[in-house]
């Protein structure tokens, strides 16, 4: 697994940014989890490194939580040298284990799969292929080639509360899950616990846009726009998209409305290319995908093997807030005081709503 924790980052790190990562040691962990600076690392692998990565759907381009995984696998290439190769799936998702299996057969090890969709897939191929060490982002490890990388977003999301119930003139707030599931509802458990710190009485509106098993729902814009006009008709001034690229939708509906957002996984006041949006995007709550797939490589380089799960936590900046555009600067004391207080055990961020 993984090696000593890696240098803290400011809440302003984007997906962009090069960080040092820490080398791995000691020997592979047959099972548990543990926190990105405590996981073990085993004998230095040999040969060439081809690295095969597997997008969710949507692929690159999603501005979102593919391009980060993307922004680490390109490090890797860079940093490590690495021959990369990545795969996007079908729109309904159906090929996924297929595409690990054409990155298996052509030589790529480690390969990644991005999603917790890939959970079961991941789990055939790594028997087929027990000499193949695997990763899966958001999903965890289910075998002893398998790592699992994690992310607390419940705890990234509280501070995006924080900041949504401190900026919100009007004390109502709303938050739009891409897909009703048990992942995006570590996102809504979080951001409302951060929103109802600072305001016990605020209006908090949810909506998801497709029920669990339809993943259209981090791939549809329309939707999303739809949602967030509903929103803001209704009186929320800020809304938290949590729903990959149909945050996009969100973020034209701000605009329109002449409201705020806030985006998820990457720094999408950076990654948004239509200028016209960019300032409507208040901050991101960022979830280093890049950082967990780079580590991972890295470590595999260095003979880590896997069969356990690494989290990345607020401790390690796993997770965070962007500060792009400066928005968030004025109250980054309070931000700065709830993130400690939930490192040092002060505050429980709840995973569930």
């Amino acid at each position: 697994m993984l090696g000593k924790r890696f240098n803290r980052m400011a809440f302003g790190s984007v997906v962009g940014v090069m960080l040092m990562a820490a080398a791995a040691c000691g020997s592979g962990s047959s099972g548990g989890n543990t926190t990105a600076s405590e996981a073990p690392g085993g004998e230095a692998s040999k040969g060439a490194l081809k690295v095969g990565l597997a997008f969710d759907i949507g692929g690159v381009g999603d501005k979102s939580f593919n391009d980060s995984a993307y922004a680490g696998l390109q490090k890797a290439q860079t940093e490590l040298g690495a021959e990369i190769k990545e795969l996007s799936p079908a729109a309904d998702g159906s090929n996924r284990g297929d595409l690990l299996r054409q990155l298996a057969d052509a030589g790529y090890n480690p390969i990644i799969g991005v999603g917790f969709a890939y959970g079961e897939d991941i789990k055939k191929a790594a028997e087929e292929y027990p000499e193949i060490q695997f990763a899966v982002v958001d999903s965890a490890s289910n075998a002893k080639n398998v790592t699992g990388l994690l992310f607390a977003e419940e705890q990234g999301s509280y501070l995006a509360g924080v900041a949504a119930a401190t900026k919100s003139e009007g004390g109502h707030v709303g938050f739009i899950g891409g897909v009703q599931n048990d992942l995006i509802k570590k996102f809504e458990a979080g951001y409302v616990a951060g929103v109802k710190s600072v305001k016990a009485d605020a209006k908090i509106d949810v909506k998801y846009l497709t029920p669990d098993g339809d993943f259209s729902g981090f791939k549809a814009p329309d939707k999303g726009k739809v949602a967030a006009e509903k929103m803001f008709q209704d009186g929320a001034d800020i809304v938290y998209a949590a729903a990959g690229d149909s945050g996009l939708g969100v973020f034209q509906a701000a605009a329109a409305a002449k409201k705020k957002a806030i985006g998820v996984d990457s720094d999408q006041r950076q990654t948004v290319k239509e200028a016209d949006l960019q300032p409507v995007i208040m901050t991101s709550m960022l979830k280093r995908v890049d950082v967990g797939v780079f580590e991972f490589i890295k470590a595999f380089q260095g003979g880590a093997k896997g069969g356990s799960d690494t989290t990345y936590d607020l401790k390690v900046d796993g997770v965070g807030l962007a500060t792009t555009g400066g928005e968030i600067d004025d109250i980054k004391d309070k931000l700065d005081a709830a993130k400690k207080d939930i490192v040092d055990g002060k505050i429980s961020v709840p995973a569930k709503p």
